[in-house]
């Protein structure tokens, strides 16, 4: 009944935070290097200086809007590969020694700090509060003589709170002052500071030096560019161990013919980005407050998920109580309408958020999770479109389940999952009524 084919030809797409499709401005500054200036940018020939020419010039473009100088940009295959080459690039040429992060990151982040743990590592996981804030203070007490590396992202991939980096930077900066005169193979000079950037690229500042950041990770499919590229920024005195080894292209840090088009299109996507930036912000806030204001007054018991106003303007996150976010993430979409749950939804776990779990809330929260996430071609037509159907469908789900929640409950039963034969069957709540 709820699968039933949608007849609307018109798709309204609420997921730009997963990926966006290509400015056709970026398409067309990158279309020449695929069959014209296709060159091999290692080549000596003209073909190859052509191609060159244009992935330095690509490199500038990025450099001069981060504020950072060319040899500072590593080109890479996206957002994942960037903080990989980050993390694993600066610790694993070490024995061992202290990382900080938060509970909350990518998972791009937090499997390669796990990876770690198993080497020799000691973790720290600094809590956010519940509206899913870290306290800059809290980095500060974290800090000792043995830490090396602390990543902490701008800005949240399910939930878009935004992260005080550059307070983070500071302290971190004045830690490594006060302690210069450690002695060597503690922190002092060789304690780094990373940042997941890719979801904050399109709407907030990125010059590294205000940020006070050693390593950045940006990627171009969340700000209109193609999927399969991205860029590190690292700062000119930090040194990494190159994760993937070959030919020695980018500065010896990441072998393999680079993708020049790709490049191109990277530096122009981010060029827009940052010139659009203010602008569709302000347009983009207006309509995401308008969305969260409808959905919490016309649809009962739905939660927002992270801080009211310190969060990116395209960013909605809620948790719609008594039902499973997978289900109205399919209803919705038989009626023409695209967006994300938090919990991973796959076929072999039904494990929820840990984003929303990191904010202190019950699994219950976690599981009924949902992201909209609204980009250039969003209107307030479709915003309306959207209530519409979802009050439609959650009154509907809500019917059929047997959950009924109470939203205000400080605390409720984490729910059991059992496995057997090869099926994964949630208990129910205790708090089933």
């Amino acid at each position: 009944m709820l699968m039933t084919k949608n007849t609307n030809t018109k798709r309204i797409y609420m997921d730009y935070a997963a990926t966006t499709p290509v400015d056709p401005r970026v398409k067309k500054a990158m279309e020449p290097f695929w069959i014209s200036n296709f060159g091999n940018p290692g080549g000596l020939y003209e073909e190859g200086r052509r191609a060159n020419e244009a992935l330095e010039e690509s490199r500038k473009k990025i450099a001069a809007i981060i504020g950072a100088r060319p040899g500072e940009i590593i080109f890479t295959s996206g957002g994942t590969e960037s903080i990989n080459l980050a993390i694993f690039g600066a610790l694993k040429m070490l024995g061992g020694g202290h990382l900080i992060t938060s509970k909350f990151e990518h998972h791009a982040v937090l499997k390669p700090v796990e990876d770690l743990k198993k080497r020799g590592f000691e973790v720290t996981y600094i809590e956010v509060n519940g509206d899913g804030v870290i306290n800059a203070e809290d980095i500060k007490k974290a800090l000792r003589p043995d830490t090396v590396f602390v990543s902490i992202m701008y800005a949240n991939n399910e939930i878009g709170t935004i992260q005080p980096i550059a307070e983070i930077g500071k302290v971190i900066s004045d830690y490594k002052l006060k302690n210069k005169n450690l002695p060597a193979g503690q922190a002092g000079h060789k304690l780094l500071f990373h940042t997941d950037a890719c979801q904050a690229s399109g709407y907030l500042d990125l010059n590294v030096d205000r940020l006070g950041v050693d390593l950045m990770s940006v990627n171009a499919s969340k700000i209109y560019g193609p999927k399969g590229v991205g860029f590190l920024y690292k700062k000119q005195n930090v040194k990494l161990m190159p994760q993937i080894l070959g030919g020695g292209q980018e500065g010896r840090l990441r072998s393999g013919t680079e993708n020049v088009a790709f490049a191109v299109a990277m530096a122009e996507a981010l060029r827009i980005a940052q010139e659009e930036k203010t602008k569709e912000a302000k347009r983009l806030t207006k309509l995401r407050d308008y969305f969260i204001s409808r959905a919490i007054k016309e649809i009962s018991k739905v939660v927002l998920n992270g801080h009211a106003t310190k969060r990116l303007p395209n960013n909605i996150n809620v948790s719609v109580l008594d039902i499973e976010g997978e289900s109205l993430v399919l209803a919705l979409d038989s009626e023409g309408i695209a967006f994300s749950t938090g919990s991973a939804c796959t076929s072999e776990s039904l494990d929820p958020s840990h984003v929303i779990l990191a904010l202190g809330k019950p699994y219950e929260f976690a599981h009924g999770s949902m992201r909209f996430t609204l980009g250039k071609k969003t209107t307030k037509k479709e915003i309306d479109y959207v209530i519409q159907k979802m009050k439609e469908k959650v009154k509907w789900l809500r019917i059929v389940s047997p959950i009924n929640l109470d939203p205000d409950a400080q605390s409720m039963s984490r729910p059991e999952v059992f496995a057997g034969e090869g099926l994964r069957v949630k208990a129910k709540s205790k708090n089933f009524k």
